[in-house]
């Protein structure tokens, strides 16, 4: 299993808490840098959840293969 598998699996299981972590990273951003910079962290916030979302829900199909790497008793 890669890396990447692992990641997609663990997002399919706590996509949740990772979206909070995302939202509360974006508040501390945005009030450490006193509203400057809300639509781009609004932006990047977004960006963050759906790429969340959408390998939360790679790894929720089971994976469908190892990415292209060796598989088990490839040399």
């Amino acid at each position: 299993m890669s890396f990447m598998d692992k990641v997609k699996g663990m997002l399919g299981q706590h996509g949740d808490k990772v979206t909070k972590g995302i939202d509360k990273a974006a508040q501390v951003a945005d009030s450490k840098t006193k509203g400057k910079y809300s639509n781009q962290i609004r932006s990047g916030t977004q960006k963050a959840k759906d790429a969340t979302e959408r390998l939360g829900r790679e790894g929720g199909q089971g994976g469908s293969g190892n990415g292209g790497g060796k598989g088990p008793g490839g040399a």
